[in-house]
């Protein structure tokens, strides 16, 4: 399976993201070791660990900036905010909104990955946690997403794209996704297990999928 790289995106209104951490395991008896996290106690974002997501002309990133309102580190939460564009004269994006990626600093293979997060609702929005591989095309590199919310669903979309799922809509059998029951009001811990022959996914240690 290959190494993807973690996306965090935020469409409208504001995403608050507690901690991010991959964990592996290493010992027969199946206990997971920390190799890497972020809980965000600084200041401002470790550039060494995410780096803001460009504008792209994909439905999910023609909207991104790096406007510096977009962005805050406070009372350890990584903040992302979406706006309507009345700030920028020069971009003639109606709406701009922060995203971060850890493209070309981390990838993540075999193990477990968690991002505790509060999703803030607002009409239009689409928060979404998930990883795109380092190399090949959609589908065929595939894509997993964490963890998907619109507007002011209190629900989520946990799903695998690929090219047999997409290509070749063989959605079914094992399913290519999940739709989960939340409480929006509460931070709540999305994660995802990465093992050779399968993917499972938990919220709030609730396996999902």
């Amino acid at each position: 399976m290959k190494n993807f790289f973690l996306l965090i995106i935020f469409s409208a209104f504001a995403l608050s993201i507690v901690s991010c951490k991959q964990a592996k395991t290493e010992s027969e008896d199946g206990k997971w070791t920390l190799v890497w996290e972020d809980d965000f106690k600084g200041k401002q974002i470790d550039t060494t660990k995410w780096a803001k997501i460009p504008r792209g002309k994909s439905d999910w990133n023609n909207y991104m900036s790096d406007y510096d309102e977009l962005y805050a580190v406070k009372d350890g939460n990584l903040v992302l905010r979406g706006i309507q564009n009345n700030v920028l004269p020069n971009d003639t994006a109606p709406f701009i909104t922060g995203g971060v990626y850890t493209k070309d600093k981390k990838n993540f293979g075999f193990g477990r990955l968690e991002i505790r997060a509060k999703l803030n609702p607002a009409r239009g929005a689409w928060p979404a946690f998930w990883m795109l591989p380092e190399e090949g095309k959609w589908p065929d590199g595939g894509e997993i997403d964490i963890m998907e919310r619109l507007s002011h669903d209190k629900l989520i979309y946990q799903t695998v794209h690929s090219r047999y799922t997409q290509t070749d809509s063989l959605r079914l059998n094992p399913p290519a996704s999940t739709i989960v029951g939340i409480n929006p009001d509460n931070y709540i811990v999305y994660a995802l297990e990465k093992y050779p022959d399968s993917l499972v996914f938990y919220v709030n240690d609730l396996r999902t999928k």
